[in-house]
Protein backbone atom coordinates (compact mmCIF):
# COMPACT_ATOMS: atom_id res chain seq x y z
CA UNK A 1 0.00 0.00 0.00
CA UNK A 2 2.62 2.43 1.32
CA UNK A 3 4.71 1.46 -1.97
CA UNK A 4 1.92 1.98 -4.48
CA UNK A 5 1.19 5.64 -2.92
CA UNK A 6 4.64 6.37 -2.52
CA UNK A 7 5.29 5.36 -6.37
CA UNK A 8 1.96 7.87 -6.99
CA UNK A 9 3.33 10.63 -5.25
CA UNK A 10 7.01 10.58 -6.21
CA UNK A 11 8.86 13.11 -8.31
CA UNK A 12 9.11 10.23 -11.41
CA UNK A 13 5.72 9.54 -11.82
CA UNK A 14 3.80 11.71 -13.95
CA UNK A 15 0.54 11.09 -16.25
CA UNK A 16 -0.43 12.26 -18.96
CA UNK A 17 -2.39 15.45 -17.34
CA UNK A 18 -1.74 17.55 -14.58
CA UNK A 19 -4.99 17.00 -13.87
CA UNK A 20 -4.86 13.02 -12.92
CA UNK A 21 -1.48 13.99 -11.31
CA UNK A 22 -3.89 15.67 -8.70
CA UNK A 23 -6.63 12.91 -8.70
CA UNK A 24 -3.96 10.23 -8.21
CA UNK A 25 -1.96 12.56 -4.80
CA UNK A 26 -5.23 13.13 -3.26
CA UNK A 27 -7.03 10.29 -3.64
CA UNK A 28 -7.30 7.22 -1.56
CA UNK A 29 -5.60 3.85 -3.25
CA UNK A 30 -7.87 0.82 -4.34
CA UNK A 31 -5.63 -1.21 -1.31
CA UNK A 32 -6.83 1.53 1.75
CA UNK A 33 -10.49 1.25 0.12
CA UNK A 34 -10.21 -2.71 0.46
CA UNK A 35 -9.08 -2.19 4.25
CA UNK A 36 -11.50 0.09 5.37
CA UNK A 37 -14.05 -1.80 7.74
CA UNK A 38 -17.03 0.32 6.21
CA UNK A 39 -16.48 -1.07 3.16
CA UNK A 40 -15.68 -4.40 3.66
CA UNK A 41 -19.26 -5.88 3.09
CA UNK A 42 -18.70 -4.43 -0.82
CA UNK A 43 -15.04 -4.65 -1.06
CA UNK A 44 -15.16 -7.19 -4.20
CA UNK A 45 -17.17 -4.82 -5.42
CA UNK A 46 -15.18 -1.20 -5.04
CA UNK A 47 -12.25 -2.84 -6.29
CA UNK A 48 -13.84 -3.45 -9.69
CA UNK A 49 -11.30 -2.18 -12.40
CA UNK A 50 -14.10 -0.93 -14.50
CA UNK A 51 -15.17 1.64 -11.51
CA UNK A 52 -11.30 3.04 -11.37
CA UNK A 53 -11.09 3.95 -15.21
CA UNK A 54 -11.32 7.43 -16.24
CA UNK A 55 -14.56 7.42 -19.24
CA UNK A 56 -16.83 9.51 -20.74
CA UNK A 57 -19.95 8.41 -18.13
CA UNK A 58 -17.59 7.66 -15.43
CA UNK A 59 -16.16 11.17 -14.81
CA UNK A 60 -18.94 13.25 -14.62
CA UNK A 61 -21.05 10.64 -12.85
CA UNK A 62 -18.20 10.63 -10.33
CA UNK A 63 -18.19 14.35 -9.99
CA UNK A 64 -22.17 14.81 -9.75
CA UNK A 65 -21.90 12.02 -6.87
CA UNK A 66 -19.29 13.68 -5.10
CA UNK A 67 -20.62 17.15 -4.82
CA UNK A 68 -24.02 15.46 -3.63
CA UNK A 69 -22.42 13.40 -0.47
CA UNK A 70 -20.06 16.60 -0.01
CA UNK A 71 -23.11 19.22 0.69
CA UNK A 72 -25.76 16.34 1.57
CA UNK A 73 -23.87 14.36 4.40
CA UNK A 74 -21.69 16.04 7.51
CA UNK A 75 -19.82 13.28 7.71
CA UNK A 76 -18.37 9.86 6.00
CA UNK A 77 -18.39 11.58 2.38
CA UNK A 78 -16.07 9.38 1.02
CA UNK A 79 -17.72 6.10 2.10
CA UNK A 80 -20.95 7.19 0.99
CA UNK A 81 -20.12 8.73 -2.39
CA UNK A 82 -17.93 5.41 -2.82
CA UNK A 83 -21.31 3.36 -2.34
CA UNK A 84 -23.51 5.66 -3.91
CA UNK A 85 -20.73 4.94 -7.00
CA UNK A 86 -21.23 1.42 -7.01
CA UNK A 87 -24.93 1.08 -8.67
CA UNK A 88 -24.41 3.78 -11.29
CA UNK A 89 -20.48 2.75 -12.08
CA UNK A 90 -19.21 6.32 -11.40
CA UNK A 91 -15.63 6.91 -11.27
CA UNK A 92 -14.82 5.92 -7.45
CA UNK A 93 -11.97 8.02 -6.67
CA UNK A 94 -12.99 11.10 -8.61
CA UNK A 95 -16.20 10.76 -6.13
CA UNK A 96 -14.39 10.31 -2.97
CA UNK A 97 -12.07 13.51 -4.15
CA UNK A 98 -15.01 15.77 -4.98
CA UNK A 99 -16.14 15.45 -1.47
CA UNK A 100 -13.48 17.75 0.05
CA UNK A 101 -14.96 20.58 -1.99
CA UNK A 102 -16.78 20.86 1.15
CA UNK A 103 -13.81 20.94 4.43
CA UNK A 104 -12.80 22.63 7.57
CA UNK A 105 -10.98 25.85 5.46
CA UNK A 106 -13.97 26.12 2.79
CA UNK A 107 -16.82 25.53 5.49
CA UNK A 108 -17.26 29.57 6.01
CA UNK A 109 -17.47 30.15 2.33
CA UNK A 110 -19.77 27.28 1.76
CA UNK A 111 -22.14 29.05 5.05
CA UNK A 112 -21.92 32.30 3.05
CA UNK A 113 -23.22 30.91 -0.14
CA UNK A 114 -25.97 28.37 1.51
CA UNK A 115 -27.47 31.26 3.54
CA UNK A 116 -27.58 33.67 0.46
CA UNK A 117 -29.05 31.26 -1.68
CA UNK A 118 -31.44 29.85 0.89
CA UNK A 119 -32.96 33.57 1.92
CA UNK A 120 -33.17 34.16 -1.77
CA UNK A 121 -35.35 30.48 -2.00
CA UNK A 122 -37.18 31.61 0.64
CA UNK A 123 -37.49 35.06 1.41
CA UNK A 124 -37.38 35.06 4.93
CA UNK A 125 -37.35 38.77 5.27
CA UNK A 126 -41.26 38.86 3.85
CA UNK A 127 -42.24 35.19 5.20
CA UNK A 128 -41.35 35.30 8.61
CA UNK A 129 -44.03 33.95 11.23
CA UNK A 130 -46.43 37.13 12.14
CA UNK A 131 -45.90 36.16 15.44
CA UNK A 132 -42.01 36.52 15.52
CA UNK A 133 -42.13 39.42 13.38
CA UNK A 134 -44.94 41.15 16.52
CA UNK A 135 -42.07 40.01 19.26
CA UNK A 136 -38.91 40.86 16.92
CA UNK A 137 -38.42 44.34 18.72
CA UNK A 138 -37.52 42.79 22.28
CA UNK A 139 -34.13 41.49 22.54
CA UNK A 140 -34.12 37.61 23.30
CA UNK A 141 -36.79 37.39 20.33
CA UNK A 142 -34.67 39.64 18.14
CA UNK A 143 -31.61 37.61 18.64
CA UNK A 144 -34.15 34.05 17.96
CA UNK A 145 -35.94 35.16 14.76
CA UNK A 146 -32.53 36.30 13.50
CA UNK A 147 -30.94 32.62 14.44
CA UNK A 148 -34.21 31.17 13.22
CA UNK A 149 -33.98 32.81 10.00
CA UNK A 150 -30.62 32.94 9.29
CA UNK A 151 -30.26 28.73 10.51
CA UNK A 152 -33.02 28.02 8.07
CA UNK A 153 -32.32 29.62 5.50
CA UNK A 154 -28.23 28.06 5.46
CA UNK A 155 -29.78 24.44 5.82
CA UNK A 156 -32.39 25.04 3.13
CA UNK A 157 -29.10 26.63 1.15
CA UNK A 158 -27.25 23.09 1.65
CA UNK A 159 -30.41 21.40 0.02
CA UNK A 160 -30.18 23.34 -2.74
CA UNK A 161 -26.88 23.39 -3.54
CA UNK A 162 -26.91 19.27 -2.61
CA UNK A 163 -29.34 19.09 -6.29
CA UNK A 164 -27.91 22.00 -7.92
CA UNK A 165 -24.15 22.01 -7.68
CA UNK A 166 -24.13 18.11 -9.31
CA UNK A 167 -25.88 18.92 -11.83
CA UNK A 168 -23.48 21.52 -13.13
CA UNK A 169 -20.61 19.49 -12.19
CA UNK A 170 -21.69 16.33 -14.41
CA UNK A 171 -22.41 19.00 -17.35
CA UNK A 172 -19.02 21.25 -16.58
CA UNK A 173 -17.10 17.91 -15.52
CA UNK A 174 -18.32 15.78 -18.97
CA UNK A 175 -17.63 18.87 -21.03
CA UNK A 176 -13.79 19.52 -19.45
CA UNK A 177 -13.07 15.52 -19.97
CA UNK A 178 -14.36 15.72 -23.53
CA UNK A 179 -12.01 19.13 -24.13
CA UNK A 180 -8.99 16.71 -22.52
CA UNK A 181 -9.46 13.82 -24.93
CA UNK A 182 -9.42 16.24 -27.88
CA UNK A 183 -6.33 17.82 -26.79
CA UNK A 184 -4.94 14.35 -26.17
CA UNK A 185 -5.94 13.31 -29.53
CA UNK A 186 -4.71 16.16 -31.32
CA UNK A 187 -1.19 16.22 -29.87
CA UNK A 188 -1.01 12.28 -31.03
CA UNK A 189 -2.71 13.29 -34.50
CA UNK A 190 0.44 15.96 -34.31
CA UNK A 191 2.93 13.49 -33.25
CA UNK A 192 2.28 11.02 -35.74
CA UNK A 193 1.89 13.73 -38.93
CA UNK A 194 5.47 14.31 -37.57
CA UNK A 195 6.82 11.45 -37.93
CA UNK A 196 5.30 10.50 -41.05
CA UNK A 197 6.76 13.32 -42.42
CA UNK A 198 10.52 12.71 -40.71
CA UNK A 199 9.76 9.11 -42.70
CA UNK A 200 8.81 10.87 -46.17
CA UNK A 201 11.68 12.88 -45.87
CA UNK A 202 14.32 10.41 -45.21
CA UNK A 203 13.41 9.01 -48.65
Amino acid sequence: MTGERGAKKGLGFRSKTWAMDIIRKNTPTREEMAENRFLAPVAHRVLSPELWRFTRRSVPRGVALGLFAAFIFPLGQILISTFLALPVRANVPLAALVTFVTNPFTLPFWLVIANRTGEFVLQFGAAAPAVVSAKAGSGAWAYMSEAYAVAGATLVGYLVLSFVAPVIGYFISGWVWRAVVARKRARRLKVMEARLDRRLGSR
